[in-house]
């Protein structure tokens, strides 16, 4: 049975090998924090459940230890309350809500955000804490604040950072309003995704800062962003390249709902392939387009639901060719959408990292090509 240390320096040398781990100072951080200390018992999906059931994986399990260190995020958490060591069943159902993310993809913006030994750093969403870890080791106690909304998961997190010998300075509140006590920061790298840049963000970083985090929405479309803070609540970046998602950050989630009734509407021809909206980068063009609709469906039978207006829009396949799209409501969600995915696609459907975004007092808006170029307003 292999060590800890051993699949710690293993999964650092995979990670290496494909071009994941590129600097030494990050490298010595995976071989040196122990991720079991933050993961514990987690939560494995069940394959071929519908809906998805969560088997509880407890430490001293059969391949507990070999899946804390496979390069796989892992969930800790369900429904905002249901911890693996809570489940008395073989398997459970629920939404997850805490996880501690791939250690690859952990890594990898801890690289993209080019923080180095000396610079402060907030961190939004502490979660596990294992991220955290990986962060003071590069960057010292002294100069990491980390930010978790959930008091159960924070205490966790705080109890382990400690085991490991960590001791940053941990913060339980929204982390969407910054540092409570305020301060200048030199960089900022959020572990939860948001539907737009927080202000309190854009204040905390200096200048020359450096903010990096992922960009979502009601319909969990993602895109990750780095942004230069070019002034005091200004900035300007652009979204990277890769797939990132996070799960959005509770306060910016989408509010309650009844259960989706399909009414009668509008009908008429759809202009685009409603399977577009399947593609990573179509599917975040869509939600930039109706920012306040959740997406259900797939490929030619998609369903658009303003969750602020009840708008509806509704696709389905025609027998002879095409499709149509029925729309009902104050907003026609999918004429929004056509539009959008028009543009993109007469930019020959360049992947997000052909975008990016101005932020300004005015608003934040996500263009693509050049700032000039076709844009969408955030929902701020």
């Amino acid at each position: 049975m292999s060590t800890s240390a051993q699949l710690r320096s293993a999964l650092a040398d995979r990670l290496a090998e494909d071009g994941t781990l590129t600097e030494p100072e990050w490298r010595s951080a995976a071989t040196t924090v122990p991720r079991e200390l933050f993961t514990g018992s987690y939560f494995l999906p069940v394959a071929g459940s519908v809906p998805t059931s969560y088997r509880p994986v407890r430490e001293g399990d059969p391949g507990w230890l070999e899946g804390v260190y496979s390069d796989e995020t892992l969930i800790t958490q369900l429904d905002g309350r249901t911890r693996p060591d809570d489940v008395t069943e073989e398997a459970v159902t629920g939404s997850p809500s805490s996880s501690s993310t791939l250690p690859s993809l952990v890594l990898r913006m801890w690289q993209q955000l080019g923080a180095e030994a000396g610079q402060r750093v907030l961190e939004i969403g502490t979660g596990t804490g294992y991220s955290t870890a990986l962060g003071a080791h590069r960057l010292g106690d002294a100069n990491l604040t980390s930010i978790e909304y959930d008091p159960v998961v924070g205490g966790a997190a705080a109890t382990a950072l400690k085991a490991a010998g960590f001791a940053p300075r941990l913060i339980i509140g929204d982390g969407l309003r910054g540092d409570p006590q305020g301060g200048q920061y030199d960089r900022l790298i959020a572990t939860c995704s948001v539907r737009y840049i927080p202000l309190p963000w854009l204040h905390q970083v200096k200048p020359g800062g450096k903010i990096l985090a992922t960009l979502s929405g009601w319909s969990y479309a993602n895109a990750l962003a780095l942004l230069d803070v070019t002034g005091p609540g200004e900035a300007t970046g652009r979204f990277l390249p890769g797939y990132t998602s996070f799960m959005i950050a509770r306060p910016h989630d989408r509010p309650p709902r009844p259960t989706l009734a399909l009414l009668p509407g509008d009908e008429r021809p759809s202009q685009i392939d409603p399977a577009k909206l399947d593609n990573w980068t179509g599917g975040w063009v869509a939600q930039l387009a109706a920012p306040s609709a959740e997406r259900m469906g797939a490929g030619a039978e998609q369903i658009l639901w303003d969750v602020s207006t009840g708008s509806q829009a509704r696709t389905a396949p025609n027998p002879d060719g095409g499709w149509t799209v029925v729309q009902r409501g104050p907003v026609r969600l999918w004429d929004r959408v056509e539009r959008a995915v028009e543009r993109w696609q007469d930019a020959n459907e360049p992947h997000q990292e052909k975008f990016g975004i101005t932020v300004s007092a005015a608003g934040q808006r996500v263009w693509l090509g050049t700032e000039d170029g076709p844009g969408w307003d955030l929902p701020i």
